[in-house]
Formats: C-alpha cells, sequence, structure tokens
C-alpha cells in the first residue's frame, strides 16, 4: 500500500498567499539568468518545470536588489533596474500556469559579494571583520585545476566599505524599489535573504557586527537594518505579496556567531516588522571545510528541524524549514507542529515531479537524491548547479527523449548504472531493447559502492525499479558477443562494461593479501569465479559463498549491517589510492573498526568527490584516526606490511593484514573495439568510455541516448 503524505500535501497559506502544498522549492543560487541579470529561457524553463511538477511555490534564489553591487556569483538575477522585470513576470506567468505560486528571494551579497570583490568594488559590511588567526582547511581541499577555475582563489585584494547611516538608508531603499518592481511583475510572494552571510545575516551575526550606533551591540539593534528593510518592502509589495524573510537559527561553530536564542528574538522582532512567515536555515565558520555540509545544506538528515520547532514556538506565523529532510520526516514534521512548511532543494533538482509522484501514491518512482553535493559544488567553480543522478537538471530545455523515429532494436550490454539508464530512455522513447548483464543481478559496480555508501542504494534500487517495469526485455548471466548479437540482429549496440581496474602496476601484487578493485569488488559480493577468491582462507570462501547462494550479496543493506558483525579482513589495512572509492572504501573500514592507512603517490585525496562532499569526507576520516599519506613515493608492497616515502623525505611502513590497490581504473575498451571490428554499430558509454563514476555514467547514457534516431 503506498504511504500517505496527509500533511505534506495539504493546503497552507502565507499571508495572503495560498498553496496547494506544504512542498516548496526552496531559493538557491542556481547561476541560470543572464549575463546582465535578467531572466531568459533556462532559467525559466528550470522554474516552470518544478512547477510543472507539483510544488505549491518556487522561489527564484539571490535576486540583487542593488545588482551588479552586492552581486555574490554569475548567473545571478536581478531586479535592480526596470529592464529586469519583464524576465520576472514571464517566469512568474510560466510557473502561475501550472497551479503554482511564484516567488523572489531578495538579496544583497556583503561580505560574501564575490563578484564585487573580483571587479574590484568593495566589500559592504556593518565593520571591517577581523581576519581569523588561521585560514582553516577549506582552502586545501581543492585539487589544483579545481583551484583555477574556483574564482575566490583569484582574489588578490579585499576592500570594504563599512556602512554609514546613509549607506544603510539607501540599501533599505534598494530593498523597497526591487519589491515594486516584483510586484509589477506579477510575483505572489516576496523573501528577504537574512541569512548565509550575505549583508542582513553580517549585521544580525555578533561575529561581524562591532557597531556601537543603534545598529550593532543589542539584538534588537543588530535587527534593526532586518526591521526596515521589511518594513519597506512590505510597503513596496501591497497587501496582495506574501513578505517574509530567511535567517539563519544559528552560525555552526562559528565564534561568537548567532545563537538559537539571538535568532527567536530576530524572528519575533520580524514579525512585529510584517513578516509573515519565517524560513529557517543555519549558517557556519566557513574556514571548516566540513561545515559547507553542516549547516543549510547538511548531511546529517533534518539538522534544523529542532530549531525550527524552537522558532515556531517563538512566532505565530508560519515556520518554513529545509535541510535534507525526507518526505515521511516532511509529514511527520508538519503533523508534529515542528514547521509548516517543507523546503527541499536537492531532493527536488534530482526530481522535480516528487510532488506529484506523492501526490499519485507513486513514492518508490521519486529518483532519490544521493547527497554527493554535485549541485551546491559546481558554484563553489563559477557554474552554474546541476545533478549527479538527473542530466536534465538546468537544461530543461532540451528534448531529452524524442518519440523514435523508428522502433529500432538496441541491445544495451552492461547492467551498471550507464546500461539501465540508457535502456530505460531508449525504451521510453520507443525503441525495442535488449538489456545484457553477465551477472545474476543488475547494477554493476553500483552494487559494490551501495555497500560502502548507502545512498548510492537508492539510486540502485530506483534503476532496477524503473527497468523492472520498463518494457526492457533483461536477460542476466549471459555474456555478450559478436555470435549472440549476430542472432539478435541488433541495428546499435550500446556498450556499458565499465572500466577495468589493472592499470597501476606495482610489484608483489599477487601476494594473498592484497587485492586490487575488480578482486575486492568479487569477494564482497560473493562471485566464486572470481580470481581474488583464491586469496581468502576456506572459512572466508566459506562464507561468502553462502552468502551469495542466498542472495545476501544482492542486498546492499544486508551487507552493510553484516559487514560491522564479520568481514574476510584483518584488523589493518592498507589502501592504495586516493579517489573517491580509495576515501569510501577507507571510511566504511574504520567505521567497521579497522586501522586503516591511505597511501597514493597523488598530491591530494578525493578527485571523484565534489568539493563539498569531499570535505565531509576527509573530516569525517581524520575524525575516524584514518592515516592520510598523499604525495607519497616509491610504494612498496612488503610481507605484512606497505612502504613508502612521505613527502617529507620520511621513510614509513605501515603493518598490513590486507592491501587494497584502489587504483588504475581504465576504460574497459575491449568488447567495443571487438564489436566494432565485427561490423556493429557501437556506442560506449559510462566508465567504459571515460572515468565518470555515478554522474558521468547517468550522464553519458542520457545525452546518448537523447541523441539516436
Amino acid at each position: 500500500m503506498a504511504e500517505r503524505f496527509d500533511r505534506l500535501l495539504a493546503v497552507g497559506s502565507i499571508g495572503p498567499m495560498k498553496l496547494r502544498n506544504r512542498i516548496l522549492l526552496t531559493a538557491m543560487g542556481a547561476g541560470l539568468a543572464e549575463e546582465d541579470g535578467s531572466c531568459g529561457d533556462r532559467v525559466r524553463a528550470f522554474h516552470e518545470r518544478h512547477a510543472a511538477g507539483g510544488v505549491a511555490l518556487a522561489t527564484l534564489g539571490v535576486v540583487g536588489v542593488g545588482w551588479p553591487i552586492g552581486a555574490n556569483m554569475k548567473g545571478q538575477p536581478a531586479l535592480s533596474e526596470d529592464r529586469h522585470i519583464p524576465g520576472i513576470a514571464a517566469l512568474a506567468r510560466a510557473v502561475q500556469q501550472h497551479g503554482a505560486k511564484f516567488a523572489v528571494q531578495l538579496h544583497f551579497g556583503g561580505l560574501v559579494a564575490m563578484e564585487d570583490m573580483l571587479n574590484g568594488r568593495p566589500a559592504w559590511t556593518p565593520s571591517v571583520p577581523e581576519t581569523p588567526e588561521e585560514a582553516g582547511d577549506m582552502m586545501e581541499g581543492f585539487l589544483d585545476e579545481e583551484a583555477a577555475a574556483a574564482p575566490f582563489f583569484h582574489l588578490r585584494e579585499v576592500r570594504y566599505k563599512v556602512m554609514t547611516r546613509e549607506d544603510i538608508a539607501d540599501l533599505v531603499g534598494m530593498f523597497g524599489a526591487a519589491a515594486a518592481r516584483a510586484r509589477a511583475a506579477g510575483v505572489d510572494g516576496i523573501e528577504i535573504h537574512a541569512g548565509h552571510g550575505y549583508l542582513i545575516s553580517s549585521f544580525l551575526s555578533p561575529a561581524t557586527n562591532r557597531r556601537t550606533d543603534e545598529y550593532g551591540g543589542s539584538i534588537e539593534n543588530r535587527s534593526r537594518i532586518l526591521v526596515e528593510i521589511l518594513k519597506a518592502v512590505r510597503e513596496s509589495a501591497g497587501p496582495d505579496v506574501a513578505v517574509w524573510c530567511k535567517i539563519d537559527s544559528e552560525e555552526i561553530e562559528r565564534l561568537g556567531g548567532i545563537r538559537l536564542a539571538d535568532a527567536i528574538e530576530t524572528a519575533r522582532l520580524a514579525e512585529a516588522a510584517g513578516a509573515q512567515a519565517i524560513t529557517v536555515t543555519a549558517y557556519h565558520d566557513t574556514t571548516r571545510g566540513a561545515l559547507h555540509s553542516g549547516s543549510h545544506t547538511p548531511d546529517v538528515p533534518g539538522l534544523n528541524i529542532d530549531r525550527a520547532a524552537a522558532l515556531r514556538a517563538a512566532v505565530s506565523i508560519p515556520v518554513i524549514v529545509s535541510g535534507r529532510i525526507e518526505p515521511e520526516v516532511g509529514d511527520a514534521v508538519i503533523r508534529d507542529r515542528k514547521a509548516d512548511f517543507v523546503a527541499m532543494g536537492r531532493k527536488l533538482l534530482a526530481d522535480p515531479s516528487l510532488a506529484a509522484k506523492l501526490a499519485a501514491g507513486e513514492s518508490e518512482r521519486i529518483l532519490p537524491c544521493i547527497y554527493c553535493y554535485t549541485c551546491i559544488s559546481s558554484i563553489y567553480y563559477g557554474g552554474s548547479v546541476r545533478c549527479a543522478v538527473n542530466p536534465e537538471t538546468a537544461f530543461e530545455q532540451r528534448n531529452w527523449l524524442p518519440p523514435a523515429p523508428a522502433p529500432e532494436h538496441v541491445i544495451v550490454i552492461g547492467g551498471g548504472p550507464a546500461g539501465m539508464e540508457a535502456a530505460r530512455r531508449m525504451a521510453i522513447r520507443g525503441f525495442r531493447v535488449t538489456l545484457l548483464e553477465r551477472s545474476p543481478w543488475l547494477g554493476g559496480t553500483l552494487r559494490f559502492a551501495a555497500i560502502a555508501y548507502e545512498p548510492n542504494e537508492r539510486i540502485l534500487n530506483w534503476l532496477v525499479r524503473e527497468i523492472e517495469e520498463s518494457d526492457v526485455d533483461v536477460r542476466l548471466s549471459i555474456e555478450a558477443d559478436a555470435d549472440l548479437l549476430r542472432q539478435l540482429s541488433p541495428s546499435r549496440v550500446i556498450v556499458a562494461t565499465g572500466a577495468r581496474r589493472d592499470g597501476y602496476v606495482i610489484a608483489d601484487a599477487d601476494r594473498r593479501n592484497v587485492l586490487n578493485g575488480d578482486e575486492l569488488r568479487r569477494m564482497m559480493l560473493g562471485e566464486s569465479s572470481s580470481k581474488g577468491s583464491p586469496k581468502l582462507d576456506w572459512k572466508a570462501r566459506a562464507v561468502t559463498k553462502a552468502a551469495a547462494a542466498l542472495g545476501a550479496t544482492a542486498r546492499p543493506a544486508l551487507m552493510r549491517d553484516a559487514s560491522r558483525r564479520w568481514m574476510p579482513f584483518g584488523d589493518r589495512i592498507v589502501i592504495v589510492g586516493g579517489d573517491l572509492v580509495s576515501l569510501e572504501l577507507a571510511e566504511f573500514l574504520a567505521e567497521r573498526g579497522r586501522t586503516v592507512t591511505v597511501v597514493d603517490d597523488s598530491p591530494k585525496f578525493g578527485r571523484g568527490l565534489q568539493i563539498v562532499r569531499r570535505w565531509r569526507v576527509l573530516d569525517e576520516l581524520r575524525r575516524l584516526r584514518v592515516e592520510m599519506v598523499p604525495g607519497a613515493s616509491g610504494i612498496t608492497l612488503l610481507e605484512g606490511a606497505v612502504q613508502a616515502t612521505a613527502r617529507d623525505g620520511s621513510v614509513g611502513r605501515w603493518p598490513a593484514d590486507q592491501v587494497i590497490i584502489a587504483k588504475g581504473a581504465q576504460p574497459d575498451t575491449a568488447l567495443a573495439e571487438e564489436l566494432r571490428g565485427e561490423g556493429f554499430d557501437v556506442h560506449a558509454i559510462g566508465d567504459c568510455g571515460t572515468i565518470g563514476f555515478i554522474e558521468g555514467a547517468i550522464r553519458s547514457a542520457a545525452e546518448l541516448a537523447a541523441s539516436i534516431g
């Protein structure tokens, strides 16, 4: 029986704005506007897609009231001039025609106005910020090529404009004028961004506001600028437009920053000034990389719910909460009166039709977010938002599923994420699709990745379910070759056989305690034909064989749970390799009590992890006491140990009951080349074409599926 979401799907109101349910698309810096700050076809298609998918409210994020002054990113929308009105009006109409409401989030960057700083303009601030004694680990997480693309690495000098009373009055006027333009454009609501280190929040925070006039000191004084802006916006917006503000409930681990008691008092003052709702968010100490996924876009599910509940108890207006809230949790949040609305970002980037699927009783059909932080990490490099599991996000204008010109027969070889995504998309288009997979289960290496990282299991299960419910002819435990294909007579062949992991050559890798990536995967999945099986003792071979026979190895959740009690590994493990696979494996093993060392010649670890998730994983590995040795040379396998020379010239030797070689992945092009030689029309996707992990697999499959025909 489908799960019910009666509270989440109930109608609601924010001031005069009537909403069809309690699911809101949170305002975000998507980077989809035109170079001049206007809203064109791309941002309109993005928001219209979410409106068509059933959300109650779509809010255009970070709309600059003083643009280009106060701008914090490329592709930022603006309402600083009358010429911006037509684009916003077209966007509002596009959203409203689908029964959703449309709002703009008014914004001024202040101390994080990166575009101001890059263009030599001073950053507006309540007072000159104190320079932290240590820069923290944020910058260290970037790979060299990423640093070259990240705008803030190019800053040479930052100047500040400490705001006078006249400047404050000008700012209030900018917000009021932008609200009047928003009203003229036909918006339904206006959110004032007073969080996340932007200008208003820098007045609210005692960490950045050290003024001694009426805009500094007490909470009432620090909130004065927000109160004045609210009143100006409220007056300009008129009685038919809802007005509310977004505030930080706390500045996580920021010395002298906003605390919950401050936020409660600010919320009360905002309500008295005319705010008709409060959006609850959080900020953090920005020098700590891991905290970028520990506040407004949290890794921990429901991180901000209890703080939202505290604010809701203090005010009589609706409260909006966000931050990794699954639909069932959101329904309970509203039931328990901890908040009135749930704003979603990442989950709606993954599946814009989430609300419609809940309403239709099809929650299992929702394409899941895997919390990889591809979306927000893109912004750190000056790009626009994108999604690892939904390549259509931010590219809604493209026709991704054109009807097939003829019902040709297409064979897909390989049942991993790339193969499944290509097969299901080709079937939707109207092609006759046969999917060949040599193992007894669909999933490929994603099945192994799902053991190490639980969210991967969600996309695995979703893909398998979609294939099972499609018209794809799935044939398991079958080896594809030219003879078989000639019997099946396809017009095209898509090869998605993944990568081979033998590209890293090291002496003595044939030792019994040394496993390469393929051997490890086969061992954990209990594949009895594995070349790695002889490296296990009889007990380990018996257990893994029995688990495979019972189907346990085909269930990642069961394997994750069972591995907490027993694994075919000793206590000390050295992993050679420093990319996504290596680090997720290190975290998995360390959480299960193993002493883990990661050694590699890469100068920095984490390639393949998006920067925001990389910060989180590296921090977690340090917490788990995993020793990381980047930039190592002379890596040598010894009897029961690994030896290498560290960057400082010291020679280290680490005892190893097992050594895992988790590097050397290369596209496995052998079958594709063989079939081309036999005269077939062959396309290679996923890691078979280019190593790109889950995002690369899904995106290459979708792009190929859209282009064939």
